[in-house]
């Protein structure tokens, strides 16, 4: 698929494609700008690609970065409002997030805390019973002990229903042990896109003496050169190498900085 940004020449993503299989939970990772947020508005229905198209099974739910929300509403209105607007509605299931993260029904979403706001805006989409459920940032507004804990609480929720999860984040953090997929964008195109455990033992890195090409065979991700070492990222699979040279391989976050750095 491919978008023009609104009112610009440039495009926001172009020539992306990719496969989620059911019940997958992938994790969209970028720079702001990067088109992030626009895929998920294309994968939403919300925005129509210039070219190819998507197609996603069942209902979808989204919540996107900025959480609207009618500021007379409370919270309790919020929740009338999903059981109205939607054909399919669980009640029970949004009321249950709701109880679970403490947030009063009495308030109105004028009063809402950011984590508030992110809590409401993820029970509404819950209780739609969603097939994908599709994040925008879900966690940004959120301090780093409730991050996990929602993120915890939402593997629960898709894994006992069979849920496709994407989430976009710029936080490399918050996917280590959560996504089982990584779509990895850098200028609205696609760097990398796998399950995520096979990348992870696919990059290795070699350091060793310093060398003016890598001492294995493979692409090469990144080469890096000091004084007297040289270090290579390359997609090898591990091939063995001899002393002086040792490998290891890669954290997540080494992972995607080098291919970031590499598109830089």
């Amino acid at each position: 698929m491919s978008v023009v940004a609104a009112g610009l020449s440039k495009w926001a993503v172009r020539n992306v494609s990719f496969e989620l299989p059911p019940g997958s939970v992938t994790a969209v990772v970028g720079a702001n700008g990067s088109g992030k947020s626009t895929l998920l508005n294309v994968l939403a229905g919300h925005l129509r690609p210039e070219s190819g198209h998507t197609s996603t099974a069942g209902r979808v739910a989204h919540v996107p970065q900025h959480k609207p929300m009618y500021r007379s509403f409370k919270v309790a209105d919020v929740l009338e409002f999903g059981r109205r607007m939607n054909d399919v509605w669980d009640h029970r299931r949004a009321d249950e997030w709701l109880t679970r993260f403490k947030v009063p029904r009495k308030l109105q979403a004028e009063d809402l805390s950011g984590g508030q706001r992110t809590h409401v805006t993820l029970a509404l989409a819950l209780g739609s019973r969603p097939d994908v459920l599709l994040l925008d940032e879900p966690l940004s507004e959120l301090d780093p002990l409730a991050r996990r804990k929602v993120m915890r609480e939402l593997l629960t929720e898709v894994s006992d229903n069979g849920t496709t999860l994407v989430f976009s984040t710029h936080v490399v953090a918050e996917i280590s042990g959560v996504a089982d997929r990584l779509l990895l964008l850098s200028g609205g195109k696609v760097l990398i896109d796998g399950d995520t455990d096979e990348l992870l033992e696919e990059h290795v890195l070699y350091t060793g003496p310093h060398a003016s090409k890598s001492p294995v065979e493979g692409p090469v991700v990144l080469a890096k050169h000091g004084q007297s070492q040289s270090s290579f990222l390359v997609r090898s699979g591990g091939t063995p190498i001899d002393e002086p040279w040792t490998a290891r391989f890669v954290t997540l976050e080494e992972l995607v900085v080098a291919h970031l750095e590499r598109a830089a």
